[in-house]
């Protein structure tokens, strides 16, 4: 992904000036800047039948910047395709944010599907140590990740079954998927959650040799919209650690 030249040299040339009136980008600076690449912010991949947009943003602001981008991007791309597009946010927040106010700001995006997931790559492996916050346990990331699902079924106008269908079932183990409601879903890794999105459209994600993470026949069924549609465009958003995490299945080239 090339850095928008056109918006960052101006942005970086407003914000020199305010610290120093003289000062003006020398023509290597400028060309520096054309020349960046900052994966995970802005950056679109193209796998086939699938586009994922992945933009790290998780404060009101870069949220909104990441709507505007992704609902430009999103209408050249789907405008070239002939046959119906699926829109899926897949979406995590840790820290004290406010998920609902963000989530929101998504609304105007017109999502066919919510999926939500913990910042955790697998479950049935040792995780990565970067994408794990250790002041956190498991439990505590899926009860988030079911509270971000409430809270994007109260935006959408989704009737809210009963709290008791969304326990978290981890005693013993992790549940391969949480109880889904209308269009949304609750995945306990990364992976699981790309394996169940891609639906093996994906070339580079189902021959990356991760193991496949299997799930319900119920949920399976769910997905048969993706199966069909011409074209699948995916936004990863709300946590910088859920996107580096789907860049490793995504790109594995950033993890050599």
């Amino acid at each position: 992904m090339r850095f928008n030249d056109q918006l960052a040299t101006p942005v970086v040339e407003n914000r020199l000036v305010s610290h120093a009136a003289v000062f003006k980008p020398s023509p290597i600076m400028v060309k520096g800047l054309e020349a960046t690449e900052w994966p995970g912010r802005s950056q679109t991949l193209r796998h086939g039948p699938v586009t994922y947009y992945l933009d790290g943003a998780h404060t009101m602001g870069s949220m909104q910047a990441c709507v505007h981008w992704f609902s430009q991007e999103t209408q050249q791309e789907e405008s070239s395709n002939r046959g119906p597009v699926i829109r899926v946010l897949l979406f995590n927040t840790t820290g004290e944010r406010d998920s609902a106010a963000i989530l929101k700001l998504l609304e105007p995006c017109q999502f066919d599907f919510a999926v939500f997931c913990p910042n955790i790559t697998e479950t049935i492996t040792e995780n990565n140590a970067d994408q794990q916050n250790f002041n956190v346990s498991v439990e505590n990331m899926l009860t988030r990740c079911i509270d971000n699902q409430i809270s994007w079924q109260r935006l959408s106008g989704t009737d809210i079954q009963q709290q008791s269908e969304s326990e978290l079932l981890i005693k013993d183990r992790l549940p391969l998927v949480a109880k889904t409601r209308t269009h949304t879903l609750v995945f306990p890794c990364i992976l699981s959650a790309l394996q169940w999105i891609s639906q093996g459209r994906d070339v580079v994600l189902a021959t990356a040799g991760s193991p496949y993470l299997p799930v319900q026949s119920s949920i399976t069924a769910k997905a048969e919209p993706l199966r069909e549609a011409a074209h699948v465009s995916v936004l990863v958003t709300g946590s910088l650690h859920l996107v580096g995490g789907v860049l490793k299945y995504l790109d594995p080239s950033l993890a050599s």
